[in-house]
C-alpha cells in the first residue's frame, strides 16, 4: 500500500469501515503525511476486533462520514472537531437505490439453483468475544434451521477472520447432508447478494448487511449473538443470542404477518443519497486544506458538551 500511495500521490484517501486491511490502509496513509477521510467511524460492534481496528482509524483521520448521528456524537468524543465530522448516512444503501436487480428466476439461473419463494439468506461470521466457540454457535444455528424445513436455505460464507475455517467445514458439512434446500457461495458479489436479500423472506445470521442494508430492501433480519452489538438498528432488526431456541423464535416472529409492519419504518442508516454528500464535502474541504495535523477536541472545554 504505501508504495502505491507514494507512486499515486492522492489528495485524499478515502477509507470506508473497520477491517485489519482498512487499518493497514490508514496505517501506510498517516505515515505519508497524507489526509484521510473516514466512512462509518463511531460504530460499535462489541463482539469482534474491529471495534478496536475502527477507532484507530478515526484517530488517524482528518474528515469523518459517519452513518448515523448518534456515531457522529461519537466520533467527536473520541477528540475529533465537530467541524470534520458529518452524518452522511450509510454509502452501501446508495447501490440499494440506483441498482436494478436481478428478478428471482434469472438469479436463480445466475447462481445455479432454482430460488423459492421461501428464501432465507444466511451469513455467519466468527464472533471473537462470545463465550461458546463459533463452532458450537454454528450448530446451534443449524439445530433452528432444521425447525423450517419449508425454507430454502442459501449461505454467504464467512470473512477471513480466526475460526472461519471451521465454520466454512461445518456449513459444507450441513449443505452436503441437505443438498436439495440449502446451497453455499463463497461470494456473491455486491449485486447479486443484494438481489438475494431482496428476494428473501429474512436474512440470518450475524453481518452488518442484516442491519444496514436488508431494511432498505423491507427484510426482515434476525441478528444471532454480540457480534454486531452496540450498533443502531432499525425496528426490523430482531436481536437473539446463539442459542437454537432463540434463534427459532427470531425467526418464527420475523416470519408472522405481524412483524411486517416494522419492515415499513425508516431506516435510521440514510435514503441512499450518502455518496454525493460525501463528495461536495469533500470537494470543499481539499479547495479550503486538508492537513494530517490536527489537536484533540476537548469536550470538557467546549460549549458542544
Amino acid at each position: 500500500l504505501a508504495p502505491a500511495l507514494q507512486k499515486l500521490k492522492p489528495d485524499v484517501v478515502v477509507l470506508l469501515g473497520d477491517r485489519f486491511e482498512t487499518f493497514a490502509a490508514a496505517t501506510a496513509a498517516y505515515t505519508l503525511k497524507l489526509p484521510i477521510a473516514h466512512l462509518h467511524g463511531g460504530e460499535i460492534t462489541a463482539g469482534v476486533l474491529d471495534e478496536a481496528f475502527r477507532h484507530s482509524v478515526t484517530k488517524m483521520s482528518s474528515l469523518h462520514f459517519t452513518s448515523t448521528e448518534e456515531y457522529r456524537r461519537r466520533v467527536i468524543q473520541l477528540g475529533e472537531h465537530p467541524a470534520s465530522v458529518f452524518n452522511a448516512g450509510a454509502i452501501g444503501l446508495d447501490n440499494i437505490k440506483r441498482a436494478e436487480f436481478p428478478g428471482r428466476e434469472e438469479l436463480g439461473v445466475q447462481l445455479g439453483i432454482k430460488l423459492s419463494e421461501s428464501l432465507a439468506c444466511v451469513t455467519f461470521h466468527p464472533a471473537m468475544f462470545e463465550r461458546a466457540a463459533p463452532a458450537a454457535q454454528l450448530r446451534e444455528l443449524f439445530r433452528a434451521l432444521d425447525r423450517f424445513p419449508g425454507l430454502q436455505i442459501i449461505f454467504t460464507l464467512p470473512n477471513a477472520d480466526r475460526g472461519a475455517a471451521e465454520i466454512i467445514k461445518g456449513i459444507r458439512a450441513y449443505v452436503k447432508k441437505r443438498p436439495a434446500r440449502v446451497s453455499a457461495f463463497t461470494s456473491l458479489g455486491q449485486r447479486r447478494y443484494l438481489a438475494l436479500l431482496k428476494h428473501s423472506k429474512l436474512v440470518i445470521g450475524n453481518s452488518s448487511s442484516g442491519i444496514i442494508e436488508a431494511p432498505s430492501l423491507k427484510v426482515p433480519t434476525v441478528n444471532i449473538g454480540a457480534r454486531q452489538e452496540g450498533r443502531v438498528r432499525a425496528a426490523s432488526v430482531i436481536g437473539c443470542p446463539a442459542e437454537a431456541k432463540a434463534i427459532a423464535a427470531a425467526i418464527k416472529k420475523a416470519l408472522s404477518p405481524a412483524f411486517a409492519v416494522n419492515l415499513n419504518n425508516p431506516n435510521p442508516y440514510g435514503k441512499g443519497d450518502t455518496a454525493p454528500a460525501i463528495k461536495k464535502i469533500l470537494l470543499q474541504k481539499l479547495k479550503a486544506g486538508l492537513s494530517v495535523k490536527k489537536t484533540f477536541f476537548d469536550l470538557r472545554k467546549s460549549s458542544y458538551a
